[in-house]
């Protein structure tokens, strides 16, 4: 009995101490640094040239001949092609003498046949005032003769009729002028001013049918399509030639809205093309104001110099655009931060008591594997990047080395202090 006793005196110890050992948990951990952090958004895009015209021309005829051909570099208002367009210059020649046969008339009557009319009834004018002044006087000579008794009556009336025809003949003499003055002579020069303008009109009309014929480049660059032969027709509202600026291209993105509120115009940034070894360096230039219905994403333009003409429009590249750079920094890795369902954000510090404690954190920019901490930590805190997930508040922990990129023991697996002290 005194034996079975001890026996299990001796198995209740040994549990007792097996109970009393805590268990550790194997993780890794990350120094909290500070550093420089950027927002970087991606995208894949396609490259557009700078500028780009489908040349139409407005009028239908055929090709006389090309001035250029597929790869020529242009220049903003040379001549590219001529269309047939003898018809045209015949017609611009016949309103052009219109036009010179309207501009000699109104010239001869604003300088000759309406000013010699006004000058002969001024003249009229002129006469009649003075036939009146005459006959006033010899009336009132013949007055007074008559009141001296020396002159009969009937030389007086005679008089009066006399000075009442040349008062009537100065009146219509005036009327005359002044309507020539107010009403004719406006009237003339309005007429000719209008057949003037109406030659005019159908002269520049002409000489723009004419112009058409003659198809130039609206902008700097190089003729990207040809698809018709000197003699071959081109219709009206056909391309007939592509011009493109290529000076520089336009990396058009569609960006998810999260990522694109961040961006700007004037944001630095860089794309990968196919076949090059190093980025292009560019800037955003445009940041759509609306979403993109079909696929409720915002366009974004990058644009990037091509002195050389390497690049091609057409070709897809991805973008990388920085939206915001933040220096000093506390930055740690993104497997560092454990994501509630409540969208709240947590750290695992491990603690110099070989103990795991739980941080709350706020965060801010991610880039790649890394994240800003705005709140929660210090630089030199240690977070658990490895083994956190799952991890109960001030559990036991032990730290183990992590092997870095080149295969050596990392600086994060150095232990914790008290971490195998307790083992």
């Amino acid at each position: 009995m005194a034996f079975a006793l001890g026996l299990l005196s001796i198995a209740t110890g040994c549990s007792s101490d097996k109970g009393d050992k805590t268990p550790q948990v194997a993780v890794q951990v990350a120094l909290v640094e500070k550093t420089t952090i950027e927002h970087t958004v991606t995208a894949q895009a396609i490259l557009f040239p700078l500028q780009q015209a489908a040349i139409v021309p407005k009028i239908t005829a055929p090709v006389q001949k090309f001035l250029v051909k597929r790869g020529s570099a242009v220049k903003e208002g040379q001549l590219l092609a001529v269309l047939e367009n003898r018809d045209l210059s015949a017609a611009a020649q016949d309103t052009k003498g219109a036009y010179d046969q309207a501009q000699a008339t109104y010239e001869t009557t604003t300088g000759a046949n309406l000013p010699e009319e006004i000058q002969k009834a001024e003249a009229d004018t002129q006469q009649a005032q003075q036939a009146l002044d005459a006959q006033e006087k010899i009336f009132q000579s013949r007055q007074q003769l008559f009141e001296q008794g020396a002159l009969p009556r009937k030389e007086l009336d005679q008089s009066r009729v006399d000075i009442t025809q040349a008062r009537n003949a100065y009146a219509i003499a005036k009327k005359h002028l002044d309507a020539l003055m107010a009403i004719g002579k406006p009237q003339e020069l309005k007429a000719a001013a209008g057949q003037l303008e109406s030659a005019k009109g159908k002269y520049m009309g002409a000489q723009a049918q004419l112009s058409y014929s003659e198809i130039r480049s609206p902008i700097n660059g190089f003729i990207t399509d040809r698809p018709l032969y000197p003699g071959e027709m081109a219709a009206a509202g056909t391309p007939l030639l592509t011009v493109m600026d290529i000076s520089s291209l336009i990396a058009k993105a569609h960006i998810p809205q999260e990522d694109a509120a961040a961006l700007k115009v004037g944001d630095p940034g860089s794309m990968t093309v196919p076949g090059f070894e190093k980025p292009i360096e560019g800037k955003v230039t445009v940041v759509s104001p609306a979403l993109d219905p079909n696929s409720t994403t915002v366009e974004v333009w990058f644009e990037a110099k091509n002195p050389k003409h390497e690049l091609k429009p057409g070709t897809s590249v991805q973008v990388s655009l920085t939206a915001k750079t933040v220096k000093d920094a506390l930055v740690v890795p993104v497997s560092a931060v454990l994501t509630a369902p409540d969208g709240t954000t947590t750290v695992m510090l491990a603690g110099s008591d070989g103990l795991a404690h739980q941080q709350a954190v706020k965060l801010g920019i991610r880039n790649g594997d890394d994240v800003q901490i705005v709140d929660g930590v210090k630089e030199g805190d240690k977070v658990i990047s490895n083994g956190a997930y799952g991890l109960p508040d001030k559990t036991k922990i032990e730290v183990a080395e992590a092997p870095s990129k080149e295969g050596k023991p990392s600086a994060e697996g150095a232990k914790a202090p008290g971490g195998s002290d307790d083992k």
